[in-house]
């Protein structure tokens, strides 16, 4: 035991660790020279749904072409880690509770996704859009604006959360709603 110790603190009192061999099961297959394969994506769609888009922009300076990231994406896909169709869904349940439905439209729009699942999300947002926009007016003000200059403020601080503007003007107004 004494013997040990005196051969940690000669050198330095850390053990040399030993290379780590790469394993090749066959589950993952020779891309060039991607130096982020599709472990690294997958560790990106762990934490939340990504777009293709997103994943290009944060996968695209690792690679040595965009024909790569799209081999990657297109593979991903096939095997059911990417899908735009969880991600507006994903999207949607992040966003919901704070901004109206013209807000994550075009947030939507931004990250390219075909135009019927991004449709589909939006109608499902407009069914819900009073009690949404009411329920974030509540939190912040909670009731009526007694002069112009404060509801001019509530008029604001919903339209800019993407809510339209009939809604903000009945919620703004206390319509339909028991204060």
């Amino acid at each position: 035991e004494r013997r040990s110790l005196r051969g940690r603190r000669q050198h330095g009192g850390h053990r040399q660790r030993r290379p780590q061999q790469q394993r090749n099961d066959g589950r993952h297959q020779q891309r060039g020279r991607l130096a982020v394969d599709d472990r690294g994506a997958l560790r990106l769609l762990a934490s939340r749904e990504h777009s293709r888009l997103e994943l290009q922009r944060k996968l695209g300076p690792h690679a040595e072409s965009s024909e790569q990231v799209d081999a990657l994406l297109d593979e991903l896909e096939a095997r059911g880690f990417l899908s735009a169709e969880r991600f507006a869904e994903s999207m949607l349940h992040r966003k919901a509770s704070r901004f109206g439905a013209a807000r994550i439209q075009a947030e939507l729009a931004q990250h390219r996704l075909p135009s019927d699942i991004a449709q589909a999300v939006v109608r499902t947002l407009k069914d819900t859009e009073m009690e949404r926009a009411h329920a974030l007016w509540a939190r912040r003000y909670g009731q009526v604006a007694e002069d112009p200059q404060e509801r001019v403020r509530q008029v604001r601080f919903l339209m800019a959360r993407g809510f339209s503007s009939d809604v903000v003007h009945k919620v703004v107004r206390g319509v339909g709603f028991d204060l």
